[in-house]
């Protein structure tokens, strides 16, 4: 029997995911069930679930993966870029994005299993930020009279309200003076700067 190539095996795990994402956004966690889960992947149960254990693995596996690439964004360019690129539309799965972080949501509030699965994985969006706060506070960018945790969670929530305000279907296309507003009000203020 022919060995399968890593490229092959990481190919086929993307597929799942992304496929998956869909199918989970539309459906939401309770309504993915595994046949549309075969049919937004186009693969069969088997090969499915040769790459995750079962479907609750397959779902954190994509809440994470959407996860470690807010991280990214966020610590190149701020979790602020993360809520314009929401808005914008300018991520990859921006909808599917949306549709993953509710079902998250939904479940931390209604599963205590999950929810102690997904607190090993989900600080890391929360280190990326304060790490991200951090370095802009050394530079000098960041305003020094509050502490970088209370930076933190104040953007964190403001995320959060983003995206119950996009998820009751509310137009998110007049929302960028208020993320200049939100970005403004971290920033460090310098003497005789004008605004």
């Amino acid at each position: 029997m022919p060995r399968v190539s890593q490229d092959h095996l990481d190919a086929r795990r993307r597929q799942i995911l992304d496929g998956s994402r869909v199918c989970f956004a539309r459906y939401g966690y309770e309504g993915a069930t595994v046949r549309r889960l075969e049919e937004a992947t186009g693969l069969s149960r088997g090969a499915i679930f040769h790459h995750f254990r079962d479907k609750e693995s397959l779902f954190l596996a994509l809440a994470e993966d959407d996860a470690v690439r807010m991280a990214d964004v966020v610590a190149e360019q701020g979790l602020v870029q993360v809520m314009r690129e929401l808005l914008a539309g300018d991520s990859e799965h921006p909808a599917d994005w949306l549709g993953t972080r509710l079902e998250v949501s939904r479940r931390l509030r209604t599963d205590p299993e999950f929810r102690a699965r997904w607190a090993e994985r989900s600080e890391q969006l929360t280190v990326a930020t304060r790490e991200r706060l951090k370095r802009q506070r050394e530079a000098g960018n960041l305003r020094d009279d509050v502490d970088v945790d209370v930076l933190t969670a104040f953007l964190e929530l403001v995320l959060e309200g983003l995206v119950s305000h996009l998820a009751m279907g509310l137009p998110g296309d007049d929302l960028g003076p208020v993320l200049d507003l939100v970005e403004e009000t971290v920033r460090r203020h310098r003497p005789g700067a004008t605004r």
